[in-house]
């Protein structure tokens, strides 16, 4: 079953300045200290302790930024580089690298030929940093163009706000979404999002309606492009009532490119969900997991008919579910339809 999970779980150790950014937006929404640890996927006594460090020694206010600035001061001053101070250590590894080998597999062959003297053993990011990094000297700077990239400087990765806009039309990102849908006390808010087949060639669209799990399915019979998806959901959507569909959330998956076209055609929004963060479409998540007992992973789900998918649709809009007090899907939606 599906259970929630981190908002921006990341692989850093350590915080990170967009870390530092979600603390100060959810201190201004007034959330508990479990409720940000939760959402970062750290420790509460983690985040307690960064806010009580940075937060403004006058104002009590947090703010990122600086927060971010104070914690790069505190950082310790380099160490100085083993590289440069032993002579043995730089020329094994000048040779290794005029033969081409990766720093890699040099600090490799270190720690094979010179298993007790932990004086040469090094990690590769040493080795590229004197490489790379001006003025230490460590090793000869003619050497990185050995190296597979034959860079003789490092390229920066690109930052979040210099990349291109994923889509022509502008997302409109979950955290816009109206307060309403997270409670689920208003119907007709749907998400969406597609089960993938074999070698992910053919696919079959998902849709979930928060409050009552009611789920629809689209049958791609001629492919899964951006094109694709906005037919099969204008096509779907328009069948239900108007005042069961008032919004759609789905992930930041190519086949939305035309989300605009959808939402100009059927004056419905339709809200992004962050970058790997699949929890913030849970009820969608958990949905796909079930339909996995009609449509397998790693099978072809182009063998599927428009019927096939009507027939697993009714049979799970037919379980009762915990959630909904052992009604279904069906029934609550009934409900609705009839008050």
């Amino acid at each position: 079953m599906y259970q929630e999970a981190p908002l921006s779980a990341g692989p850093s150790r350590y915080l990170r300045e967009a870390d530092r950014i979600h603390i100060a937006d959810r201190l201004r929404e007034t959330a508990t200290v479990r409720a940000l640890a939760a959402g970062l996927g750290r420790s509460p006594s983690t985040v307690s302790r960064e806010i009580r460090r940075n937060r403004h020694p006058v104002s009590g206010a947090y703010r990122p930024h600086a927060a971010q600035a104070r914690t790069d001061g505190r950082r310790p001053r380099p160490k100085s580089v083993k590289i440069g101070q032993n002579p043995v250590l730089r020329d094994f590894i000048q040779d290794r690298l005029t033969r081409r080998w990766s720093p890699e597999q040099i600090c490799q062959a270190l720690r094979a030929q010179f298993p007790d003297r932990p004086d040469m053993h090094v990690v590769h990011e040493p080795v590229y940093q004197a490489l790379y990094v001006q003025g230490r000297g460590e090793l000869r700077r003619e050497l990185a163009k050995a190296l597979r990239s034959g860079r003789a400087r490092r390229r920066p990765h690109r930052q979040t706000a210099s990349r291109q806009p994923r889509f022509s039309t502008p997302m409109v990102m979950i955290s816009e979404r109206p307060a309403e849908v997270s409670d689920r006390a208003v119907p007709g808010h749907w998400e969406g999002d597609l089960i993938i087949g074999k070698d992910g060639s053919s696919a079959i669209g998902t849709l979930v309606e928060r409050a009552t799990r009611y789920v629809m399915l689209l049958h791609f019979p001629d492919g899964r492009s951006a094109g694709h998806v906005r037919d099969a959901l204008v096509e779907t959507v328009q069948r239900l009532p108007a005042h069961l569909v008032h919004a759609l959330t789905w992930d930041q998956g190519a086949e939305m490119a035309a989300h605009g076209f959808f939402t100009i055609a059927t004056d419905i929004p339709v809200y992004f969900g962050d970058p790997a963060s699949p929890w913030q479409r849970g009820s969608n998540e958990n949905t796909n997991g079930l339909f996995r007992q009609y449509f397998p992973k790693g099978t072809d789900l182009a063998v599927h008919t428009r019927e096939d998918l009507a027939a697993a649709a009714a049979e799970l809009n037919g379980r009762p579910r915990k959630t909904l007090g052992w009604e279904t899907p069906a029934e609550r939606l009934h409900k609705l339809l009839t008050a």
